[in-house]
């Protein structure tokens, strides 16, 4: 703990008191994908079918985010591709993540389940063609396979809009090429990205490179609500844009907007590539970028950091307060790295915030900066990949009970702090 941090946190904020809280459930009837590894095999054997390529060994680009039943999905991907007569090994298509070593990036995988002995990882890359203007790398083992096949999350990107966003086209033009490329990728901030994700889609599609990939869309639930195969010539092109409109429409939303205080349990690179998901939070915290208009929240309170995130706090910037806790888990190393191969995407987003000694001091700091003395409206979560359900604080329960959209789960009760401060995490 910093030096007279507790001190002054108990000076300062003497007579400030956390609200109590009503768990609130969001009335969602969203779509589940029910039997996974029959609509995985299905999906790539369709866009296998398409691709019209004869079997050869093949890389399946595997990446960092925590996906829903991932490693059950990839698990399927590399099976079906086996029983087609391909030859299928998995690689790390996550960039700079995993603090840019090759082994830090295998054990993210194996964090997801991926069986180890299935991957090769390395940071080397070679050069397939330009993009833009700038080179595109490729991790050099599949290269050597001279096939890749990629499984990624469509999603609305945290920094920019776009035909296509987070999604296949994104892991072909940034997670293939390591270290090297992500940052190529990134030079010229989030237009260029924006621009240089299909262009490099198409350079590694012209290669020969690209066979296809397997599209996840997941609910407003962190659920899989569905999985789409595409060919080649579809990723980054009309069939992955589809893809991403649909992802918006299951994106999970806070269902409250003028917030005072959020208060999330934890944030992770497994979680949102930005730690929070800028969406969620109507935060972009990018330079030259406009915020959303009107604001969603006054001050965002982050208490914890994943163990999957492996030290790697990119996104903390987005918050106004945080834990010595969560900033004693920071490797900085992996923070750095991930946060200046972003360029200025990474420069307000691996900023520290404001340090409290524990949660407790963190929420109550966040409660006294926030400008008015109206009843506090105060949301609690557990991370931006799960918001159906979460307390709120008694002007907020009050406005959920005259709403059909949402459901009020008992009474009001103190948030729950432990003798020492600490949160205990929201269900």
């Amino acid at each position: 703990m910093l030096p007279g941090l507790a001190r002054m946190a108990g000076r300062l904020l003497e007579g400030v008191e956390p609200p109590r809280v009503t768990l609130v459930r969001q009335r969602l009837d969203p779509p589940v994908l029910e039997d996974i590894e029959a609509g995985v095999r299905s999906e790539v054997r369709g866009a296998l079918e398409r691709t019209g390529r004869a079997p050869q060994r093949v890389a399946v680009g595997a990446g960092s985010r925590g996906v829903a039943n991932y490693g059950r999905i990839v698990t399927a991907v590399v099976e079906t591709l086996r029983e087609a007569g391909w030859d299928p090994f998995v690689v790390p298509a996550m960039g700079s993540h995993g603090a840019a070593t090759a082994e830090g990036q295998a054990e993210v995988l194996a964090d997801h389940g991926i069986e180890r002995a299935l991957v090769r990882a390395t940071m080397e890359t070679e050069v397939v063609g330009e993009a833009l203007g700038v080179p595109v790398h490729v991790d050099r083992n599949v290269v050597e396979a001279g096939a890749v096949f990629l499984v990624n999350r469509i999603k609305p990107h945290t920094s920019f809009r776009g035909s296509v966003e987070s999604g296949l086209a994104k892991m072909a033009a940034v997670g293939l090429g390591k270290q090297p490329g992500a940052r190529t990728m990134h030079a010229e901030g989030v237009n260029g990205l924006r621009d240089r994700i299909p262009a490099a889609a198409r350079v590694l599609r012209e290669s020969g490179l690209l066979v296809g990939g397997l599209g996840i869309i997941e609910n407003q639930r962190d659920e899989t609500a569905r999985v789409a195969g595409l060919a080649a010539a579809e990723i980054g092109e009309a069939a992955e844009a589809a893809l991403l409109e649909e992802a918006c429409r299951l994106m999970p939303a806070i269902p409250f907007g003028d917030l005072d205080v959020l208060v999330i349990d934890r944030m992770g690179k497994d979680i949102s590539g930005a730690g929070m998901d800028t969406n969620v939070l109507r935060r972009m915290r990018v330079i030259g970028q406009p915020e959303p208009q009107p604001h969603a929240v006054t001050a965002v309170v982050v208490l914890d950091l994943t163990d999957a995130s492996h030290g790697n706090a990119m996104g903390i910037g987005s918050a106004d307060y945080t834990t010595a806790q969560l900033v004693s888990k920071i490797d900085f190393e992996a923070l750095y790295t991930n946060g200046i191969t972003a360029g200025l995407i990474g420069i307000e987003r691996m900023k520290l915030p404001v340090i409290m000694p524990n949660d407790l001091s963190a929420v109550l700091a966040a409660i006294a900066a926030r400008g008015r003395s109206t009843p506090i409206r105060l949301a609690w979560i557990r991370d931006t990949l799960h918001v159906g359900e979460l307390h709120v604080s008694e002007a907020l329960a009050e406005e959920a009970r005259g709403r059909d959209d949402l459901e009020v789960l008992g009474g009001a009760e103190p948030m729950p702090f432990d003798a020492s401060g600490r949160l205990r995490p929201s269900a």
